[in-house]
């Protein structure tokens, strides 16, 4: 099997002042535009961010696949996506892939959406990323609600990080940290941008190092 280069992992949230990832109203509109920015071949999601979007999800338009979109990968390893029909149909993804691991639970056998199993009892992220590099993928963007980021972070596999802070203090409101439940970003983190972009909100950008 040929080899390829991992693709380039960026992480892109929105925070508070005090790191949280809920209690909180963020503008999801500046935080679209910036992440547009990435350009990237393959959006990473986990099922949490999903299904905590599901009900949006029904109403929402669908205008079908983007065929210029990237390729939306979802982690769910307890198979408990079912909309896979509705994600692909609202965009701006060109298709759906679901990763499972060998043990997750059964799927319907029928379902319209390839899937890429890795890993024994949880879906293995440096063998996917390893075959969407396979596959072509070079940039792979994070769309997580904190889980997955901390997952990627503890086995070493981004390589920026890109936060929109708001002018906001959740404290008690703010159950959960943009990088779930784990130590945090790697130590010596470099700054690639810090900048103002309007409404009090500001962007800052790393690269990891790793």
């Amino acid at each position: 099997m040929s080899s390829a280069p991992r693709p380039y992992v960026t992480v892109h949230t929105a925070v508070s002042l005090d790191g949280a990832s809920t209690g909180f109203e963020p503008d999801a509109a500046r935080s679209h535009e910036l992440a547009a920015t990435f350009r990237e071949d393959v959006t990473l999601t986990g099922a949490d961010t999903v299904l905590a979007r599901a009900q949006v999800l029904v109403g929402a338009p669908r205008p079908g696949p983007a065929r210029d979109g990237p390729l939306l990968a979802v982690v769910d390893g307890r198979a408990r996506v079912r909309e896979w029909g509705a994600l692909r149909e609202a965009g701006p993804w060109s298709d759906v892939l679901a990763l499972h691991a060998a043990q997750s639970p059964p799927r319907a056998p029928d379902r319209a959406v390839d899937e890429l199993v890795t890993g024994t009892d949880r879906v293995d992220l440096a063998a996917v990323l390893a075959e969407l590099g396979r596959r072509g993928a070079r940039r792979v963007r994070v769309d997580s609600g904190g889980a997955l980021t901390g997952a990627l972070l503890g086995a070493g596999l981004v390589d920026e990080i890109s936060l929109l802070v708001h002018p906001v203090w959740c404290g008690e409101r703010g159950v959960r940290r943009w990088y779930g439940e784990g130590a945090g970003p790697p130590a010596g983190l470099t700054l690639v941008a810090n900048r103002s972009v309007g409404d009090g909100l500001v962007w800052l950008y790393y690269r990891t190092g790793v």
